[in-house]
């Protein structure tokens, strides 16, 4: 879907008491886009001040704008290989879209994780029904540290979703999928299943 957007999709919100002046897509979400997809870009030139909350919302407007790339490439790296990038980019695009709801943001639930409870509305293709339908969800996130060879580059840590959907063969007291050091139990095992 390459329609250009005035309003960014992650500051559209249905609910009638939402009173914000929206931000444009170029001045909120397209710079994340961007920045993570443009391979020729410089590396410091990518990095934008990131928070659970933020990549949520640049989450959403992938989905709205339909970038599976881009939802591949902000899940847990150890996951990105178990996303099917063909089924994220159908069901972004059989889905009408038409807002997003931050219900809270608990920043720090640890040394490396964060929750952000969102409501994304869509519209039910179902004319009997009301139409606007909520897909209510409470999100984990992790801070990653971008491990570089380099000792004299400078180093990064990024935000990544825990995708609780993604089957995978963990052990409890395994080392985390998240590079952290710590037992699997003591750190993501904590948000997933």
């Amino acid at each position: 879907m390459s329609i250009p957007v005035q309003i960014c999709p992650c500051q559209i919100n249905p609910s009638p008491d939402f009173t914000s002046s929206a931000l444009a897509y170029k001045d909120c979400c397209q710079p994340y886009h961007d920045g993570l997809l443009n391979k020729e870009a410089d590396k410091a030139d990518c990095k934008h001040e990131y928070s659970a909350e933020r990549l949520m919302r640049t989450r959403y407007s992938a989905f709205v704008l339909v970038i599976p790339e881009y939802i591949v490439k902000t899940t847990l790296p150890a996951q990105q290989s178990l996303l099917d990038i063909k089924a994220i980019e159908a069901w972004a695009k059989e889905t009408d879209w038409a807002g997003l709801q931050i219900v809270a943001h608990t920043p720090k639930l640890g040394k490396r994780h964060a929750q952000v409870e969102f409501k994304a509305y869509f519209n039910s293709p179902d004319s009997t029904a009301d139409n606007l339908q909520a897909h209510h969800e409470l999100s984990a996130f992790v801070k990653v540290a971008d491990k570089t060879t380099d000792k004299k580059s400078e180093h990064y840590e990024n935000w990544y979703f825990l995708d609780p959907t993604v089957a995978m063969n963990v052990t409890q007291k395994q080392p985390c999928i998240c590079g952290s050091g710590e037992k699997f139990k003591r750190c993501c095992g904590v948000y997933l299943p």
